[in-house]
């Protein structure tokens, strides 16, 4: 599972990785009965407090799309409880089009022509890609 954070951005940290594991349920990048990094691990990874990650954990279990089971860890719950969530992931891709059209327009104030940003954007794609097919390697 890839996380990315932004370290400049206003959006918080903890939200920042509630709404990726989130879209990483619902798009089926994280199948029902995944386990998610145990909360050490993925705050270590990230460089964040442990308690963030907690927070984060807690505020998916509470949405019910994972299930945080005592000494075991924490695991992808089944479709069926994804079904209220689509309504988040809607607003999820919403804010991702407002954020990409920020970057876009940022670019241009840079100077970029189209053709640099569809070659940045080609680029992000493919390194996107090679990071979800590793991520899909290392679970099976």
């Amino acid at each position: 599972m890839h996380i990315r954070i932004e370290r400049g951005s206003s959006t918080p940290i903890s939200r920042q990785i509630m709404e990726q594991i989130r879209a990483h349920c619902l798009s089926g990048t994280l199948q029902p009965g995944d386990s998610l990094p145990s909360v050490r691990k993925l705050a270590s990874r990230l460089g964040v407090n442990v308690n963030t990650v907690v927070r984060v954990y807690e505020r998916l279990a509470a949405e019910s799309l994972v299930e945080m089971r005592h000494g075991e860890g924490t695991f992808v719950l089944h479709q069926a409880a994804f079904s209220e969530n689509r309504q988040q992931m809607a607003e999820q891709r919403e804010q991702l089009e407002r954020e990409f059209s920020a970057v876009v327009h940022q670019g241009l104030l840079l100077g970029l022509t189209a053709a640099e940003l569809r070659k940045l954007l080609t680029t992000s794609i493919a390194e996107s890609k090679r990071e979800l097919k590793t991520e899909a390697a290392t679970r099976q």
